[in-house]
């Protein structure tokens, strides 16, 4: 939000606070004739005003106008300002106090909130980098191996082990660009000044678009889909929520330990549009599924060197882009076995763009 933006907000606030305080008393002295708890109110105006807007300015504002309000309208003599009644006085002093002291509580507490939340993002940067160095060092390591065995020792190889090895440096170099893709995303989005155009995207059309892709990459591996039978219309970005569904069904297949079934489910209810992606796989350890979307994390609880690294990144993108999105994503283990994936997006937004 923008500085002017800021200032007009915390003014506006201000003066719907003071406003209400005012016509509280005012009702309080005529109905109950009885002005006592008045300056209580004033100064719970001055405390709210603190706590609810930025710095000290406001908070003190609002309790210089407490005082002039309460010794003008609600203090004998009426409609006069008179400070010399110490009545007066101490009651002005009392209410700039409890505000000062407000606003010095409420800073120290946004900051210290401030501190926490650029503390969990370092913390969640060290697991993103050391997925990062995991997940590189294996296809690289593939690439550079095979490329060397063959430029170096050509003539050693039949042409079927040439194929076989330029065929795996074809799908680790694949691989690595999706991973690029995804940490390109991650990027993207949490940069903090790009806005997401959401477009209304039929459903139909966008699983169409996400089976041809993962099909494309793992030819044997069939996904059951249980989509709405009626025209379903949701505001999204399609391509990233393209790549959130590939990323969770990759995941499946990657780490999901004896999965031999995968399905993507798809419903709508209450205005939300919900995905299910569903295995039958070994599923995960609840140590692995707490921090299952802050990166670092596989599917399964498998070693770290196992396969093509984990796709913690894959599913810490999910979670930027649905978050993004204003939507929610879970992960929870099936008592008959395997993970069920969801996410949920708004099926309409009052706006074209969403500012991430």
């Amino acid at each position: 939000m923008g500085k002017p933006s800021l200032i007009f907000k915390n003014a506006l606030i201000t003066c719907a606070i003071q406003c209400t305080c005012f016509v509280l008393c005012l009702f309080i002295q005529i109905i109950f004739r009885n002005t006592a708890l008045i300056p209580s109110i004033f100064v719970l105006g001055s405390f709210l005003t603190s706590f609810i807007t930025e710095g000290y300015t406001y908070g003190i504002i609002s309790a210089v106008i407490g005082v002039f309000a309460v010794n003008f309208a609600f203090t004998f003599p009426y409609f006069r300002l008179n400070f010399t009644i110490p009545e007066n006085l101490v009651s002005a002093v009392i209410m700039i106090i409890v505000s000062i002291m407000t606003c010095a509580l409420t800073t120290k507490l946004k900051q210290q909130e401030a501190m926490k939340a650029e503390s969990e993002r370092e913390r969640m940067r060290a697991n993103l980098l050391r997925a990062i160095s995991h997940d590189l060092r294996t296809p690289l390591t593939t690439i550079y191996g095979a490329s060397s065995a063959i430029l170096e020792n050509s003539n050693e190889f039949s042409d079927e082990q040439k194929h076989k090895m330029l065929q795996g440096i074809s799908q680790e170099a694949e691989w690595l660009s999706r991973m690029v893709e995804n940490l390109l995303s991650i990027t993207r989005l949490d940069s903090g000044n790009v806005k997401i155009i959401k477009t209304p995207t039929v459903l139909d059309e966008l699983i169409d678009s996400v089976l041809i892709k993962f099909n494309k990459r793992y030819p044997n591996r069939n996904v059951t889909v249980n989509i709405p039978d009626e025209f379903v219309v949701i505001s999204m970005d399609a391509l990233l929520i393209e790549q959130v569904l590939i990323n969770i069904l990759e995941n499946a297949v990657q780490h999901a330990e004896g999965m031999t079934e995968l399905s993507l489910k798809v419903y709508t209810s209450n205005g939300k549009a919900f995905f299910e992606i569903r295995d039958n796989g070994a599923g995960i350890s609840a140590e692995r599924l707490k921090n299952l979307f802050l990166g670092g994390s596989s599917h399964n609880d498998v070693p770290p060197d196992r396969g093509k690294g984990n796709m913690g990144i894959g599913l810490s993108v999910c979670r930027t882009i649905v978050k993004a999105h204003d939507g929610d994503i879970s992960a929870v283990n099936l008592k008959e076995g395997g993970v069920l994936f969801r996410f949920s997006l708004n099926m309409e937004d009052s706006s074209d763009e969403q500012q991430i």
